[in-house]
């Protein structure tokens, strides 16, 4: 059974005040947020850059819908019992359409959520010519949102994008302005030196994220150590695209392989996966569980006819 909502909006509420770092890994599908349960991690986050480049194959420029992305928060929800941490854009318009986005990601079961001072078409936190909302819209925003959750647990983040535009200071006074409009958890984004998050952490009052992102040609946040962002006072630390720039990367070195050698390539491939839990990859994506429900709910009759001629075939072989 995966606990409900309410469970893991309350664990991650305990997990914030226990004041020990959580670090959330991303991913931008069910699969990966099984991946990262897998892994033992304690909490998922669902990039938005990563849930936009795979499914539209294009950049991070506010081209996904509310309905898209909290389809996603879905399938993430329902995928893994872990806390999900979800990017939930600039609300997609005003503080009435945050009012709906808070009401969709909530029903979708989403743990927490973040909403950024960007304008309406939002882009990806590290690409150049983001520009931001005056600091009074985004504080009805906040209180909108706040507004909105039935579950109280429900964590509201509030992400400024103004370094980069505006400068570390505003960046600052935005963060102090946006927690006491209400947000759970403040996040900066794209500062661009261990000082300036140092500086952040200090100057502005409560929980704090810090996503370890920064995955443009020359690299905008530092690579600091856990350790060093438990320290500076961080509560959340995400590591948004890591994983699936090493599962792109290693994706596309197959494919030429097997563009270069065919079957051959994949054998070898398959060669060196062997032990290794995506073996056997009907049995790693869970084709056990539908075998138990299958067995408990359909005829009998059925089932056996279903595979009658399988056997000596291996669970999850085609």
């Amino acid at each position: 059974m995966r606990p409900d909502p309410a469970t893991r909006r309350a664990r991650l509420r305990d997990r914030l005040a226990s004041g020990e770092l959580i670090v959330a890994p991303g991913a931008c599908n069910g699969l990966g947020a099984s991946l990262v349960e897998r892994a033992g991690f304690e909490a998922v986050y669902m990039t938005g850059s990563s849930v936009a480049n795979a499914l539209t194959g294009k950049a991070d420029v506010g081209l996904l819908s509310l309905t898209e992305m909290a389809m996603m928060v879905r399938f993430m929800t329902h995928a893994t019992p872990l806390p999900v941490i979800a990017d939930a854009d600039n609300g997609y318009g005003n503080a009435i359409n945050v009012v709906r986005t808070v009401e969709e990601y909530e029903a979708a079961g989403v743990t927490a959520l973040h909403i950024e001072d960007q304008v309406v078409p939002k882009r990806c936190g590290s690409i150049a010519g983001k520009v931001v909302v005056p600091a009074d819209e985004m504080e009805g925003k906040i209180r909108a949102a706040c507004d909105a959750r039935s579950d109280p647990n429900l964590v509201i983040i509030a992400r400024t994008d103004a370094r980069a535009a505006h400068g570390l200071d505003e960046a600052i006074g935005r963060g102090r302005r946006y927690a006491a409009a209400g947000a759970d958890v403040i996040f900066p984004d794209a500062l661009l030196s261990e000082a300036e998050y140092a500086r952040f952490a200090a100057e502005v009052p409560g929980p704090k994220l810090l996503n370890m992102g920064g995955y443009a040609r020359k690299r905008t946040t530092p690579k600091m150590p856990l350790e060093t962002v438990a320290a500076m006072g961080y509560a959340i630390v995400l590591f948004p695209l890591a994983s699936i720039r090493a599962a792109v990367a290693a994706e596309l070195d197959f494919l030429h392989g097997l563009r270069a050698r065919g079957t051959q390539h994949e054998i070898e491939h398959l060669d060196v996966l062997d032990g290794h839990p995506v073996e056997n990859w009907y049995e790693f994506t869970g084709i056990s569980e539908v075998r138990a429900l299958e067995d408990r709910y359909l005829p009998a009759a059925d089932v056996a006819a279903r595979y009658a001629n399988t056997a000596g075939h291996r669970p999850g072989d085609t």
